[in-house]
């Protein structure tokens, strides 16, 4: 593992890279309000052992990265898909593999529109592009984040408690919540924080939405992967995706919320070097 703060047009950028930078490049980009510490160690080094040189990062307003003014974030949406062309820029990558996760599933989609040419895949996790008619998400996930207002942002057991109950609401039945997994990956999201508060910057990012309203245009491999539990994103996002992308592949994870568990890696994994055999760098 080698961790980097890049400085990219004035913004620093805190990255990670795991395995042989000779090796066909994967870019992990996060959701929402959540670090690269949720891409997990091991996640990234069963790619990288697979003969991927995988890069994590985090975005604006999460982990080390550079932080904002409270409510009042100074960049778009088109600007954190820009930060992922940056990243590839630092470390002279001319294409990669594009993996993004909820929000970062969205920015995967503005990054193979907004920068079609290096991008040679992507695999959207748990994510839409919000097309008209689909379902809302669950109401027990808007009543959970209506109520984080009362969190006390500089108690670090209380950000990493409210992290755990977090995880409680989004995972689906299949798999029981590993609450100490859950809770050191939160304790360690806190311990590296330049501030906690700021995650929620991410709430009240703006953009261009035209974007999403293009995704048929996408003319990369797509592999769709949905949890069919999903309450935040339901899984007909999913299928929406796969059925609006071109020659686009599904994996449904039955009984899988809004994650990536532990136990559905060995799964998740495979198709994703599976998926990111189909095209090589130039």
């Amino acid at each position: 593992m080698s961790e980097q703060l890049l400085n990219l047009n004035g913004v620093k950028i805190c990255t990670e890279s795991f395995g042989d930078p000779a090796d066909p490049a994967i870019l992990l980009i996060m959701g929402a309000q959540a670090s690269m510490v949720w891409w997990e160690d091991e996640f990234c080094q069963r790619l990288a052992a697979a003969g991927r040189f995988v890069i994590r990062f985090d975005n604006r307003d999460v982990g080390r990265s550079t932080v904002y003014e409270l409510g009042k974030p100074g960049y778009t949406f088109e600007d954190m898909a820009d930060d992922a062309v940056g990243i590839l820029d630092a470390y002279s990558i001319k294409q990669a593999h594009i993996v993004g996760m909820s929000m970062g599933g969205m920015l995967t989609q503005i990054l193979a529109l907004r920068h079609r040419e290096r991008v040679l895949t992507v695999s959207l996790i748990a994510t839409s592009n919000f097309a008209e008619g689909l379902p809302p998400m669950e109401e027990k996930v808007a009543q959970f984040f209506a109520n984080s207002e009362e969190i006390d942002w500089s108690n670090d057991e209380a950000v990493i408690a409210f992290a755990v109950s977090k995880w409680k609401v989004l995972v689906g039945s299949k798999h029981p919540l590993d609450e100490d997994r859950v809770y050191q990956l939160a304790k360690q999201e806190v311990e590296r924080s330049s501030n906690m508060a700021n995650i929620n910057n991410h709430g009240v990012v703006t953009g261009d939405f035209s974007y999403l309203a293009r995704t048929a245009e996408i003319d990369v491999p797509a592999l769709i992967i949905h949890g069919t539990e999903d309450p935040i994103i339901p899984y007909e996002h999913g299928i929406s995706l796969a059925n609006t992308i071109p020659s686009s592949l599904l994996l449904a994870l039955e009984g899988s919320g809004h994650e990536i568990h532990h136990c559905e890696w060995d799964k998740v994994i495979d198709a994703i070097i599976n998926h990111t055999l189909c095209r090589k760098s130039l």
